[in-house]
């Protein structure tokens, strides 16, 4: 009781039953990619029994079918018929995550908002769709700056008495838009997409001196801060550097 009477105090906005059914639908795809990771490892772990190393990563599928279907292979019939099923195993996982992918993407082509912040460079049609299933009403943060600290993309502060101090980024924001919004932007700062950084923007001066995590995670504090913006504004994406060309 006391802590409602406090004028400063932020209350929880009440999710819609819309935005319950998208929050299932993320959780279960990512329930069966972390599934599907379970199986992977128990593929390799049985493979490196017998003296067969496989490096991580999905994309090593077909090097281990390579292994257990070899002509010349030297696992044991009974050791290929548990790795086989495992193998479908994995193949039924990737199959239904594959229809939950597909129907995230088909709602983010229907909705308004999500087809607006795809407009931003490294943001897709997962990060869209999160946006709206577990963000609250931008209103209720006061500007970007906020909206990023929710998602834990701004350093800890630790300042008092007119000094500042700042510490690291915890983890104690909404995890699952701040994951996508790291991914987005590393995929913008990989060998393909810094074609599309221009030269003298700060993110080209960042990235030039900066370790990649580290521009990454500033890249995503910016994009947190875009969509904040165009969707208290209920504008379009504008990309400063051609703005500032025009």
């Amino acid at each position: 009781m006391i802590a409602a009477q406090r004028p400063e105090m932020r209350f929880v906005e009440l999710k819609s039953a819309e935005q319950q059914s998208r929050t299932i639908l993320f959780r279960a795809r990512e329930r069966l990619v972390h599934q599907r990771t379970e199986l992977v490892n128990a593929l390799r772990a049985c493979l490196y029994e017998f003296g067969h190393v496989v490096p991580q990563g999905i994309h090593q599928l077909g090097r281990i079918k390579g292994i257990l279907d070899g002509p010349n292979s030297d696992l044991p019939e009974l050791m290929r018929e548990e790795c086989g099923d495992l193998m479908k195993q994995i193949a039924e996982k990737m199959f239904r995550i594959d229809a939950r992918t597909a129907k995230i993407k088909a709602l983010a082509a229907e909705a308004d908002t999500a087809r607006r912040l795809q407009t931003i460079p490294g943001v897709g049609p997962l990060t869209a769709l999160a946006v709206e299933a577990f963000a609250p009403p931008m209103e209720s943060f006061r500007c970007g700056r906020d909206f990023a600290a929710w998602l834990s993309l701004v350093p800890r502060q630790f300042s008092s008495g007119g000094k500042e101090r700042l510490g690291r980024v915890s983890k104690a924001g909404q995890s699952d838009i701040r994951r996508l919004l790291i991914i987005g932007a590393m995929s913008r700062l990989n060998w393909l997409g810094r074609k599309s950084i221009p030269e003298g923007s700060w993110l080209a001066r960042i990235a030039a001196r900066k370790p990649r995590m580290l521009v990454a995670i500033a890249l995503a504090n910016k994009m947190a801060r875009t969509i904040w913006a165009m969707l208290t504004k209920n504008e379009d994406y504008r990309d400063s550097a051609q703005a500032a060309a025009a």
